[in-house]
C-alpha cells in the first residue's frame, strides 16, 4: 500500500501529543509524517516553563529528542517555519523548501498578545512565551535593576515571578480591576493582591498604559491614563494570547470572526484535508488556552486521521477551563461557574478569613444538591475533592459550605469507592475511573501497570495522588492483596519493620536486611530504617554502622545547596538568642563568606559553606554554645514562639519558656518526616501555631494542643486535640502524640497525611492519645524518654572523632577545595553564580 503524506505544523505540547498519539496507533504503517517545528529546540513542557530561571535547561524541559521521533519513523524539521499553504497543489513552503501533503494538521498554537501601545517595540519591550524569550529576558534582567510586567493574568504573574527570581524590582500593571480577573472576583482579587503585594511585587491595576517613552530613572517611562508615570529598566508583555492562524488566514480557511481556525468535532477544518488542534483551533467561537483541551483535540485528531484506531464516534466536545495552580508562591483555583453568573437561581457560599489570607467561594444550584462552581484563593487542599462534586454532578452534604469551611470535623470525606465509572481522574489524558477499572480487569495489578495502560497521571502528573487512591480501592475490592511493602528488599510496610525493629532489639541495617529482607537495600529503604533505629535508640547517625544509609544531607549534616555548597543552621531554640550569640554568627559568616538570612522558622541560616569548611564552622559554633539545627534530616526542626507575657501586654503565659523547654525535649526525635513545632502565648496567634505539627496556644486556664496542621505545598489547619492543659499534662500528652506518629506513619508521611488517612480520624487519635484507649501510653512516654536521654549533638560528636571527619573533602584523593563552585556578589552577600 502506498503510503500518504502527512504533515503537522507545530511542534509545542499539543503537537507533540498528537505524535504520540499517532505513534501509539501504528499510524507510520499508513502515513509518511513530517513534523515541523520553527524553534530550534524540540517540543518542551510550557507548563512548567518558569522553572527554566530555577536552573532547568532546555533539555530537562523536553518532552522527547529528535532521536525518538527519527527511531518511530518521523521525520523532525525544527528550526524550520512553515510560510505559506498552497491547498490547490496541497503543499506547504517553509523558508527552506517545499513539501507535498495528503493530510495536514494545524498545531500552530497561540502568540503573546502585546498591546497596541506607541513604544511596545522599544529595546528591552520583550515577550514571555518560549525559551529563546525567556533567554532574552535573562540577558535583559542582567543590566536592569527594575522589571514591570503588562499583565495580570495567569501567564502575567507567571512572567512576574520570572522577573522576580531574575532579583528584579518586580510590578504588575493589569488593565482590569483586578489581577486574574477570568478566574477570580472582587474578594479574591484583593485578597491575592494582598498575598502577591506581601512578597515585594508592587501591583497596578485599572492602569490602562497610554505610551511608552524614555526614561530618567530607568529605561522607560510607562505613561497610564490618568497621567501617573512608572519607570522601569524592562517591560514584559503578557497580557494574553491569540491564535497562531495566519497560515490558515492566508490560505483561505474558515476563522473565527475575532480569529481562530474553525474546527468541528473530528477537528476538521473547512477543507477536510486539514485538521486543527490545540490554541490555534475555534470549536463552537471558543478558544481554549489550557494544555488538557489540547490533549483532548490531538487525541480526536488522531482518530480522525486513522478511523477504527480507537474508541467509535471519537469526538472533541468541548473541554473544562477549571484550573489549579500556584502563582508566586500563592495558591489559585477556579472550577466551573466560579463567578457564579451564568445561573440566575444559583446560590453562593463564602469563606473569607483575613488573617490566615484564604478565600473560598462554592456556587451551588438553588436547590443545594449540585455544585456548578468554585473559588479558591490561598489555598487549594479542598480542589481535588470539590472538582470531583462539579465534574461528576454529585449530590452536595445536606451542608454545601462545610466542604469550604477550615474545621474538617463532620465534613463527609469523598472517598475513591463514591467515584462513579465517569468520574474523570486524569483530565490531561481523559482517563475515567471506568477505563482504570477496565485496565485493572484487564490484568493491570499494580499502580505501574495501570499508568503504563491509560498513562494517567503521565501528564502535569496532579492527579497522582487520586490514581493511586481509585487503584488501591479498586484492587481491594476485587480481593487483590494491596503490596504495601516498603520496597522490594523488604516485604514489609514502615509500620512493620518499626514493630521488628522494637520486639527484636535490631540496632543495624545489616541485621535486619539479612533476617527480614533480602538483597543489599537501596535509596529508598535504607535511609527509612535509618530514621528507624534512630527513632527507637537515637544512636548518632554517623556511627559506621549508619552512614552508609543516609543521603547527602544526613552524611555531612548539611543541606545542600543548587551550587555543591552547604547550608549551616545552629538550634536557636524558641527563637531566643543572646547578642553575643548573634555576634559569633556574623563572625562566623564573615569569616567563612557566608549568606546570611533569617528565615520564617526564627533561625539564621549560613548559606554557601564548602564541604572542607564544615567542621572548622562547627568547631566554633559549638565552642560559643550552639548545637545542630538538624535542619538536613527528617525530625525537629523549629519550635517557633511569640514572646508571650514576659513582653507582650496581650500575652496570658510565657510561650518563649514553653518553647525552649518543647525544643530541647524532642530535639533528638527522628521522625517519618520534619516536624515544626509553635507556642503562642495568646489566642491572637502570632507564632502561627495552628499550621504546625504540633501547636500550643495559652488561654487563661493552661494550654490549648493543636495537633496535624502544616503549610507548604498542601496547607492544612491543625486540628484541636486538647484543651486547658497544665505544663505538665502538656508535655505528657504531646510525648504519646509525637511517638504514636514516629511508630505508625508511612515513610515520608507528614503528620497532616498521616491523620487524614488515620481510620477513626480526630476522635480515634484523642482516645489513643488522650484516653490511652490501647493501653499504650506508658510505654509511649518511656520510648520518648529513651530519645531524650540518648540524646547527643552530632556535629559535636563527629567533630570528637577522627575518623568521622576523613570525608568532608571533595575529593577523595585530594584536598583542593572544588574548584566548580562559583560566587557573585549581591546585596552585599555572597551567592551562587
Amino acid at each position: 500500500m502506498n503510503k500518504q503524506r502527512l504533515i503537522v505544523i507545530g511542534n509545542g505540547m499539543v503537537g507533540h501529543h498528537l505524535v504520540e498519539q499517532l505513534i501509539e496507533r501504528d499510524a507510520t504503517q499508513r502515513f509518511d509524517i513530517h513534523v515541523f517545528g520553527e524553534e530550534r529546540h524540540p517540543a518542551y513542557d510550557r507548563v512548567h516553563l518558569s522553572e527554566y530561571f530555577a536552573g532547568r535547561d532546555a533539555q530537562s524541559l523536553a518532552l522527547c529528542n529528535a532521536d525518538h521521533y527519527a527511531a518511530n519513523g518521523i521525520e523532525l524539521h525544527l528550526h524550520e517555519a512553515v510560510t505559506r499553504i498552497d491547498r490547490d497543489a496541497r503543499r506547504v513552503v517553509t523558508d527552506h523548501d517545499s513539501y507535498p501533503y495528503d493530510r495536514l494538521v494545524l498545531a500552530t498554537g497561540s502568540y503573546p498578545f502585546v498591546p497596541p501601545i506607541p513604544g511596545n517595540d522599544r529595546d528591552g519591550c520583550l515577550v514571555y512565551r518560549t525559551l529563546d524569550d525567556l533567554d532574552a529576558i535573562r540577558a535583559a534582567a542582567a543590566s536592569a535593576t527594575t522589571g514591570v510586567v503588562v499583565g495580570g493574568g495567569l501567564l502575567g504573574l507567571e512572567a512576574a515571578n520570572a522577573l522576580r527570581g531574575l532579583n528584579l524590582d518586580t510590578a504588575v500593571v493589569e488593565f482590569a480591576p483586578r489581577l486574574m480577573p477570568m478566574q477570580v472576583d472582587a474578594e479574591g482579587g484583593e485578597l491575592l493582591r494582598e498575598k502577591i503585594e506581601s512578597l515585594g511585587v508592587q501591583v497596578l491595576t485599572d492602569r490602562a498604559t497610554l505610551r511608552i517613552e524614555d526614561g530618567e530613572a530607568g529605561a522607560h517611562r510607562m505613561v497610564f491614563q490618568d497621567d501617573k508615570v512608572l519607570e522601569t529598566d524592562l517591560i514584559v508583555f503578557s497580557a494574553g494570547i491569540r491564535p497562531r492562524d495566519e497560515l490558515a488566514r492566508d490560505c483561505k480557511l474558515e476563522l473565527g470572526e475575532r480569529g481562530g481556525i474553525v474546527i468541528d468535532d473530528k477537528c476538521q477544518t473547512s477543507d477536510p484535508a486539514i485538521l486543527a488542534i490545540g490554541e490555534c483551533a475555534l470549536w463552537n467561537e471558543s478558544i481554549f488556552g489550557l494544555v488538557s483541551p489540547g490533549y483532548q483535540m490531538a487525541k480526536v485528531a488522531a482518530a480522525t486521521l486513522l478511523p477504527g484506531s480507537g474508541k467509535s464516534g471519537e469526538a472533541f466536545r468541548g473541554a473544562d477551563m477549571s484550573t489549579k495552580l500556584k502563582l508566586l508562591g500563592v495558591d489559585v483555583g477556579a472550577i466551573g461557574e466560579a463567578h457564579g453568573d451564568r445561573s440566575p437561581s444559583a446560590r453562593t457560599f463564602r469563606y473569607l478569613d483575613g488573617i490566615k489570607q484564604e478565600y473560598r467561594k462554592l456556587v451551588v444550584s438553588g436547590d443545594g444538591r449540585r455544585l456548578l462552581g468554585a473559588m479558591l484563593v490561598g489555598d487549594n487542599a479542598t480542589y481535588d475533592t470539590l472538582m470531583q462534586y462539579y465534574v461528576n454532578g454529585l449530590e452536595l452534604p445536606e451542608d454545601p459550605a462545610s466542604l469550604i469551611l477550615p474545621s474538617s470535623e463532620g465534613v463527609p470525606t469523598l472517598g475513591a469507592d463514591a467515584l462513579p465509572d465517569s468520574a474523570s481522574i486524569c483530565s490531561c489524558h481523559n482517563v475515567t475511573k471506568g477505563a482504570i477499572c477496565a485496565a485493572i480487569d484487564a490484568g493491570a495489578t499494580d499502580l505501574a501497570a495501570v499508568k503504563g495502560e491509560t498513562r494517567a497521571s503521565t501528564g502535569c502528573g496532579g492527579c497522582a495522588a487520586l490514581l493511586k487512591s481509585v487503584v488501591d480501592s479498586e484492587l481491594e475490592a476485587r480481593g487483590v492483596e494491596v503490596d504495601q511493602s516498603i520496597c522490594e528488599h523488604f516485604a514489609h510496610t514502615r509500620q512493620a519493620l518499626y514493630s521488628i525493629v522494637r520486639v527484636e532489639g535490631i540496632r543495624t541495617f545489616s541485621e535486619l536486611i539479612k533476617k527480614h529482607g533480602h538483597g543489599l537495600g537501596c535509596d529508598i529503604c535504607k535511609p527509612a530504617v535509618a530514621s528507624i533505629l534512630a527513632s527507637c535508640f537515637n544512636e548518632p547517625i554517623t556511627d559506621a554502622a549508619h552512614v552508609p544509609l543516609q543521603d547527602t544531607n544526613d552524611t555531612f549534616m548539611a543541606n545542600m545547596q543548587k551550587n555543591g555548597t552547604y547550608s549551616v543552621v545552629p538550634r536557636v531554640p524558641g527563637g531566643e538568642i543572646t547578642p553575643a550569640k548573634l555576634r559569633v554568627l556574623g563572625e562566623v559568616g564573615e569569616k567563612y563568606g557566608l549568606y546570611t538570612k533569617v528565615t520564617g522558622g526564627q533561625r539564621i541560616d549560613l548559606f554557601g559553606a564548602r564541604l572542607e569548611d564544615l567542621p572548622n564552622i562547627w568547631g566554633e559554633l559549638l565552642e560559643a554554645g550552639f548545637e545542630t539545627g538538624h535542619a538536613y534530616a527528617k525530625s525537629l526542626r523549629t519550635v517557633k514562639s511569640c514572646v508571650g507575657n514576659t513582653w507582650c501586654r496581650y500575652g496570658v503565659a510565657d510561650s518563649v519558656g514553653m518553647a525552649i523547654r518543647l525544643e530541647h525535649r524532642y530535639k533528638g526525635l527522628r521522625s517519618p518526616h520534619k516536624l515544626k513545632l509553635a507556642v503562642s502565648g495568646c489566642t491572637r496567634e502570632c507564632a502561627e501555631a495552628q499550621s504546625k505539627d504540633v501547636g500550643v496556644i495559652a488561654t487563661e486556664h493552661g494550654w490549648n494542643l493543636y495537633v496535624c496542621g502544616n503549610g507548604g505545598m498542601r496547607p492544612r489547619h491543625a486540628e484541636l486535640l486538647a484543651t486547658d492543659l497544665d505544663d505538665a499534662t502538656l508535655i505528657k500528652t504531646i510525648d504519646r502524640f509525637l511517638m504514636f506518629y514516629v511508630r505508625t506513619a508511612d515513610r515520608l508521611q507528614r503528620t497532616s497525611v498521616w491523620r487524614e488517612n488515620l481510620e477513626g480520624g480526630l476522635d480515634y487519635l484523642r482516645d489513643v492519645v488522650c484516653s490511652d484507649s490501647l493501653g499504650l501510653a506508658e510505654e509511649l512516654e518511656q520510648q520518648m524518654q529513651t530519645v531524650i536521654d540518648n540524646y547527643e549533638c552530632e556535629w559535636a560528636g563527629a567533630l570528637s572523632a577522627p575518623d568521622k571527619l576523613k570525608r568532608f573533602r571533595s575529593f577523595v584523593n585530594d584536598a583542593r577545595p572544588d574548584p566548580d563552585i562559583i560566587v557573585t556578589e549581591e546585596r552585599g552577600q555572597l551567592r551562587p553564580a
